[in-house]
């Protein structure tokens, strides 16, 4: 009914301000089911996420999910029944900014997530259940020129695949946004130019305690290098380390160059 839920805040810093349900993940929890928590813990309602809207980003020491979900059961939380969690939480149809907001972020995720009710601009985006020991981030660096040719960069170091790369290994990378260790990464076995467009984040993979109670995730990130001129193909690489791969399947090629334009946003 185009009503956003919204929940009244409890904690002594923002008392009484509004926000969408948010909370921190706990150790050993998985993504989704830390948003199943917290929208319980601050709502009274229960609820399954449909979508990724955003990777909100400050870098390994600061990242934000943004879902788009729908309820399924459970009760509305009532100012009688205000706890810790959250005085108490509505259904708001009218336009947020007439309430006193704990923060305006909420504001561009409300458009993302109207945006893609009226026509998702990429497919649906869940967490997939598959453990990794690091935060790190895998790569399809994609070079398309204009008359349709396709190349994925590839790392040679055993069977071909697509490069990964740590997050977080140098102090500055902690609060320095993701695309630092992508550019690190470019850096070693690209030339400096052309620059590679904006991230996309294709999808990520998440199993809570894991083998040996690793925790990580990996993000499967998107990002393009323009071409320089009409017909060109790729730069060069510096080193044996990688080497594009000609994307000669159309099937392939084809997802490939739709997900170019059709990738969950990565908000650095």
């Amino acid at each position: 009914q185009d009503r956003v839920l919204l929940v009244q805040e409890a904690k002594p810093e923002c008392r009484g301000r509004w926000y969408l349900p948010a909370g921190r993940m706990e150790p050993g929890e998985g993504i989704a089911a830390a948003l199943r928590r917290e929208v319980k813990e601050e709502t009274g309602l229960e609820c399954d996420p449909l979508t990724l809207l955003a990777l909100e980003e400050r870098g390994p020491a600061w990242i934000r999910f943004a879902f788009l979900a729908r309820p399924t059961g459970g009760t509305l939380k009532t100012l009688e029944e205000a706890d810790a969690e959250s005085l108490q939480a509505v259904w708001w149809a009218g336009d947020p900014r007439a309430l006193p907001l704990r923060a305006p972020d909420i504001l561009p995720l409300l458009d993302l997530a109207a945006r893609y009710r009226r026509s998702p601009p990429h497919p649906p985006t869940l967490p997939r259940e598959l453990p990794c020991t690091l935060l790190c981030l895998r790569l399809l660096v994609a070079f398309a020129n204009d008359t349709g040719d396709l190349w994925v960069l590839l790392g040679t170091a055993g069977t071909p695949h697509l490069p990964v790369v740590a997050c977080g290994t140098a102090p500055e990378e902690l609060r320095g946004g993701l695309r630092l260790p992508v550019l690190r990464l470019l850096r070693d076995c690209l030339p400096p130019d052309p620059r590679p467009g904006p991230l996309g984040l294709l999808g990520l993979q998440h199993r809570a305690g894991g083998p040996g109670g690793a925790d990580g995730i990996c993000f499967n990130v998107l990002l393009s290098i323009p071409p320089g001129s009409p017909g060109a193909v790729p730069p060069e690489p510096h080193g044996p380390t990688v080497r594009w791969w000609h994307v000669e399947d159309e099937s392939l090629r084809g997802r490939i160059l739709h997900r170019l334009h059709a990738t969950v946003p990565i908000r650095g």
